[in-house]
């Protein structure tokens, strides 16, 4: 049978400084480190396998330097739909800084005061998810850990919360698609997969 429907690859960005400190990086627009360029490299070999009509990054520089060096920097297209969550007044912060003065809280339930709502993240999301189901070939997104859960969790059409089960680690692929050619069967083709040893 010949696919017609999209299948979304979600590339992560590779590692920063943050990310190797755990710091929750929303705006903060900070470059990859050495370990996060070899990653993106690596990334690349495995993607330049596949054939994509189109591909977008997030304006960040760590995604759209990921997007860079593992080469589609000159065919991608910036979409802000695709910018990490705004962490608010939890930039730079810790998770178990913020679990000292809001022990229940949790992202995807809460979100983040002076930041965004889990509901504001989906919308984006469900925004950038339309415009791969516009397109006739595989898409890839070069983006942030937790919008990309958050895609996830809606391409499967479930709340916002649910997006706290589809964690994914720095220079890793996601891929989503459809099952017997099939809108009303999304499916979840592979996920964590990296070019680099497991970690």
């Amino acid at each position: 049978m010949e696919r017609t429907l999209p299948r979304l690859f979600l590339a992560r960005h590779g590692d920063t400084a943050w990310t190797e400190s755990r710091q929750h990086t929303g705006r903060t627009d900070i470059p990859l480190n050495e370990r996060g360029e070899v990653k993106a490299r690596a990334l690349g070999e495995r993607l330049r396998e596949i054939n994509f009509i189109r591909v977008f990054t997030s304006p960040l520089q760590r995604a759209s330097q990921t997007c860079e060096l593992a080469g589609f920097g000159p065919v991608s297209e910036i979409d802000s739909d695709l910018i990490e969550w705004d962490y608010g007044r939890y930039e730079g912060m810790l998770t178990r800084d913020i679990l000292k003065d809001r022990p229940e809280w949790e992202l995807f339930r809460d979100g983040c005061p002076e930041g965004e709502s889990p509901e504001e993240v989906a919308a984006r999301a469900n925004r950038f998810i339309a415009k791969v189901k516009d397109s006739s070939g595989d898409v890839l997104a070069f983006s942030s850990g937790h919008i990309i859960r958050m895609i996830a969790a809606r391409w499967f059409n479930l709340p916002p919360y649910a997006g706290r089960a589809f964690y994914c680690r720095p220079a890793s692929i996601g891929v989503l698609g459809y099952e017997h050619e099939r809108i009303e069967e999304p499916i979840i083709q592979l996920w964590n997969y990296m070019s680099t040893p497991w970690e």
